[in-house]
C-alpha cells in the first residue's frame, strides 16, 4: 500500500468527499439520488510523495422526464400568436423500451416540402413532354 495514490472524490463543491480510497478504484455513481441539472465531479489524487492532481468533470443529470418544446427556441424574438407544442416523456424503468409517448411529434420541415414540390414539378414537366411527342 506504500506505493499507491490516495483518491478523494467530491460532488458539487461539498467540503466532505463522497469517497476516499486508494487507487485504482471502480465505483458506480447513482444519479437517481441527484437532482436534475448541472453537477460537477471533482477528483483529487495524491501520490505517495505528496503531490496533488485535480480533475473536475462537469456533467448534467436528467433522471426526470425529458421535456421537448417545438414552436419557440431559447432567446427567440417573437410577436403575435405563437403555436407551441410541449411534450414530456420519461425513460420508463430502463428494462423495457416504451414506444408510446417516447417521441415528440414534429411538423414536417420546410425543406422537405420544397423537395416534394420540386420533384412533382420535374415529374410533371417530363409527363407533359411525353404526351406532347408526335
Amino acid at each position: 500500500m506504500e506505493g499507491k495514490s490516495r483518491i478523494r472524490i467530491f460532488l458539487d463543491d461539498h467540503p466532505q468527499p463522497i469517497a476516499e480510497v486508494m487507487s485504482p478504484i471502480n465505483f458506480e455513481l447513482d444519479t437517481k439520488k441527484l437532482v436534475d441539472g448541472p453537477h460537477t465531479l471533482k477528483i483529487v489524487g495524491k501520490d505517495p510523495t505528496g503531490k496533488e492532481g485535480i480533475r473536475v468533470i462537469p456533467f448534467v443529470v436528467r433522471n426526470g422526464p425529458a421535456i421537448d418544446v417545438e414552436g419557440i427556441t431559447e432567446d427567440a424574438v417573437v410577436d403575435g400568436i405563437i403555436p407551441i407544442m410541449v411534450n414530456a416523456y420519461g425513460k420508463g424503468n430502463q428494462q423495457s423500451f416504451l414506444i408510446e409517448g417516447s417521441e415528440t411529434p414534429q411538423s414536417i420541415p420546410s425543406w422537405v416540402w420544397i423537395l416534394i414540390i420540386a420533384f412533382a414539378g420535374w415529374a410533371l414537366f417530363y409527363l407533359f413532354r411525353y404526351f406532347a411527342m408526335p
